[in-house]
């Protein structure tokens, strides 16, 4: 027992130890109105929790996120629609705003940065580079959404021994731009049928969510 709590704490003051972040905390000025809005996106309603007259706690999952969204009574003192950029990822900008607009939520128009701290450009990045590309929404308090179109990940930001998708459209999403690219690969072949594609397609999935080179 010893030698167990031992290597625990080695690890706690290694800095090893998981810190997942798993709410994040919004203010609204009605609940019943937030918790229509959130729900009218198709956000799974995890639970609306009331205690008497003094407090209640509604929580939402966005799809396929790890984290959730509180709101409620008792909530902190920070002024409604005071949130600011809350970052939603999406692997396909365009058919996540179509979706928006189709659950009757008025999003912007898609628009690009140069690069962190420059102006805003209309339109998608031109080279639709991942975090570069993004559209913003608000909830009826104002608490503002920010859609952040991601494809590769920066390295060592996903686990590159672990690759998931958070739903069949992202997974679907991926099986594209491995064809795409799988594509490009043959035309450097002389144009050749790869027989191996199920093998190519695998390891640039893999590669493209973990932030590894990318196989040619």
């Amino acid at each position: 027992m010893n030698q167990i709590l031992s290597k625990r704490a080695v690890a706690h003051s290694a800095g090893t130890v998981d810190l997942k972040l798993e709410v994040v905390v919004i203010s609204v000025s009605d609940v019943d109105r937030a918790k229509r809005f959130y729900g009218d996106l198709g956000w799974r309603l995890d639970g609306d929790f009331v205690v008497g007259d003094e407090f209640r706690g509604v929580q939402f999952t966005p799809p396929g996120s790890p984290a959730s969204i509180q709101f409620g009574k008792e909530t902190p003192s920070a002024a409604p629609g005071s949130a600011n950029r809350l970052y939603l990822v999406v692997s396909d900008i365009v058919a996540a705003r179509a979706e928006l607009l189709g659950r009757g939520v008025e999003v912007s128009e898609v628009f690009h940065r140069a690069g962190p701290g420059k102006p805003a450009v209309p339109g998608p990045d031109p080279e639709r580079r991942s975090y570069f590309t993004y559209a913003t929404f608000r909830d009826p308090d104002g608490n503002e959404w920010l859609l952040q179109e991601v494809t590769t990940r920066f390295p060592g930001r996903i686990d590159s021994n672990t690759t998931s998708f958070a739903s069949a459209s992202d997974l679907a999403s991926a099986l594209r731009r491995a064809s795409a690219a799988h594509g490009e690969h043959e035309k450097r072949n002389g144009g050749q049928r790869d027989e191996n594609w199920p093998d190519w397609y695998a390891e640039y999935m893999v590669a493209e969510q973990s932030g590894k080179a990318l196989p040619l």
